[in-house]
């Protein structure tokens, strides 16, 4: 069993994950397996996999540490919809839930109940280097069937609009861990997703200054084609 030490915890999450879901509940596919990309501590899968029941969720995260918080909250909160953790980075050119499933390993990338219906990508793109989102698009547009959804979170640059104070210092204190790290401008966002067949839907307002953000894999366009 897990080690319950393990678990980490964030803030943050206590404060979104009721905002995130309610958008979740109106936005997602009725049924399928939710990959999250880049899940951290764990703790939305916590909260979000018997919410969001009869989906699957699916975390995932480049980590060992974090795998290892996932398993542990998993371990204390059982929940059948609830996956073993993946070990994925968005920017590797191939994502474990690709593998053909005679060459998958036994732990971390059993076969899925159900396809992968949508992704999710809670506080990633901005606390990562650029590659990252551009990896996340490439690989919602290889994975996602066509109709299929891809939901960002998140706190974002806006051309017509000026940063909230509190954004503007997040962003520098940001750059200055890392200049690779930053507030990413939507439009780009947008338009790196349109770029490889995701279309966005809409934008939503969320709590502390953050955005909801999701896409729908167009039907005309090919699998992983750019």
């Amino acid at each position: 069993m897990a080690n319950p030490d393990l678990r980490q915890f964030a803030p943050a999450t206590e404060r979104n994950r009721e905002p995130i879901l309610a958008v979740l509940q109106q936005i997602l596919p009725p049924t399928g397996t939710v990959l999250e990309v880049s899940s951290g501590t764990g703790e939305h899968g916590l909260w979000f996999a018997p919410a969001l029941a009869p989906r699957y969720w699916l975390p995932s995260d480049p980590s060992p540490a974090a795998q290892d918080s996932i398993r542990a909250w998993q371990a204390i909160a059982p929940c059948d919809h609830w996956l073993p953790p993946l070990a994925l980075d968005a920017r590797d050119p191939i994502w474990p839930v690709e593998w053909p499933i005679e060459t998958r390993s036994t732990e971390g990338s059993a076969p899925r109940p159900q396809p992968i219906t949508a992704i999710v990508n809670i506080n990633m793109v901005h606390i990562a280097p650029w590659s990252a989102c551009l990896g996340l698009m490439a690989g919602a547009s290889r994975i996602l069937p066509p109709g299929g959804l891809l939901y960002l979170y998140g706190p974002f640059q806006q051309a017509d609009q000026p940063l909230a104070p509190s954004n503007a210092e997040f962003d520098r204190s940001l750059q200055a861990r890392n200049p690779d790290w930053g507030l990413r401008d939507l439009g780009a966002v947008i338009d790196a997703a349109e770029a490889v067949g995701l279309t966005w839907v809409d934008t939503a307002a969320m709590p502390a200054n953050n955005l909801s953000v999701w896409f729908q894999r167009c039907s005309s366009h090919p699998i992983g084609g750019s």
